[in-house]
């Protein structure tokens, strides 16, 4: 499959030949835009799926649904319905769930069955009864669920793999598990090709779950490097995507996760800088393109994002001495005194007096 190539530099290419790279590139996989505090106002209609499990549509999916073994991935917030409480939140934790249907853990029952009903990238809200829940008992431990409390999940479906056997990460090989992300990463950058963003990132997320952190800490030399090899372009990749998107918080967000892994990666550093510029804070973003610059002196696209910032400072420069001079106007100039002929005159008199009594006193003398 031909991969699209960077553009316009080739000094970036520290990451594989595979990655996207387009330039000039909102939010997809994000946290989502509600109020985290509490669970999201839908006012969508509401499916029965089961008589303890209802769900509303936040935001529609693509494709098909996973079926019975398929290993999915989500995001979820979970709340105690009567108490507001919330108990588990995979956003916060930047890390989504794995979940084989029909595999699931027995508190997950009717999480598992909302996320069964679900296509990929949609966003719903689910209501799980009791008995499909933590159950009579609770959980005291983490998390923190009440006894016999109704749950509201809100869920996003990454994606999931359609595997008969059911096989989670955690029984795959190494090797099995950086080829299942590599996949998910070429066929993310194949629906990048054709612009279909929000599907590209599904792939790329994908990709990035089959590498989470537990996996990437038990890895040293040559395995590392492999997985990083797929695992950091995918960040680069949602990058470009979101950056595209205009979604630049969490542009920002994927490649300091680069930069912590490599901290002279010329593309973390060159959209990052990018992103901040787009965001208005300019100084951070200089900072990035002058070190992208020590690193790739010759690049022609580094070189453009500095002049514009360098613009960008002298049109906001103009436009403060315009401000200022518009406050307090032109320096007024100084005004011609008037004369006092009255005081003229006294001082005339009184020194023609005094001339007169110096006259009459030499007479006398």
């Amino acid at each position: 499959m031909e991969d699209v190539k960077e553009q316009p530099s080739q000094s970036h290419g520290q990451d594989d030949e595979n990655e996207i790279v387009t330039e000039n590139t909102a939010f997809v996989h994000g946290e989502p835009t509600q109020d985290a505090s509490g669970p999201p106002k839908v006012d969508s209609e509401v499916e029965i799926l089961h008589e303890k499990v209802t769900k509303q549509i936040i935001k529609e999916g693509n494709g098909q649904k996973p079926s019975k073994y398929s290993t999915c991935f989500l995001h979820y917030r979970g709340w105690a319905e009567t108490t507001q409480h919330k108990f588990e939140d995979t956003w916060h934790e930047q890390q989504p769930l794995e979940m084989v249907l029909g595999k699931e853990k027995k508190e997950m029952t009717g999480l598992a069955i909302g996320v069964s009903s679900m296509k990929s990238g949609e966003r719903a809200l689910l209501h799980v009864g009791w008995e499909l829940g933590y159950g009579k008992e609770g959980s005291f431990s983490f998390p923190n669920v009440p006894p016999m409390a109704d749950l509201l999940y809100e869920v996003e479906l990454i994606g999931f793999d359609e595997t008969k056997e059911g096989k989670a990460r955690g029984d795959m090989t190494v090797e099995e598990r950086i080829g299942a992300a590599d996949r998910r990463k070429m066929d993310g950058n194949a629906l990048f090709k054709e612009d279909k963003l929000e599907e590209a990132m599904q792939q790329y997320e994908m990709a990035i779950a089959y590498m989470g952190d537990d996996f990437m800490f038990q890895l040293f030399g040559k395995y590392r490097d492999m997985a990083l090899a797929v695992k950091n372009p995918c960040h680069l990749n949602m990058a470009a995507c979101l950056i595209k998107l205009k979604h630049y918080e969490e542009a920002i967000g994927q490649c300091s996760m680069v930069l912590a892994e490599d901290e002279n990666n010329v593309k973390a550093m060159f959209r990052r800088g990018k992103a901040r510029a787009e965001l208005g804070q300019t100084d951070a973003a200089r900072e990035d393109f002058l070190k992208a610059r020590k690193y790739a002196p010759q690049d022609k696209a580094i070189a453009r994002e500095l002049r514009l910032l360098a613009e960008h400072d002298k049109a906001i420069y103009q436009k403060q001495k315009e401000f200022y001079k518009g406050i307090f106007g032109p320096r007024p100039e100084p005004k011609p005194k008037r004369t006092n002929w009255l005081i003229f005159l006294w001082q005339w008199l009184v020194s023609l007096f005094y001339r007169i009594i110096r006259r009459e006193r030499v007479k006398a003398d």
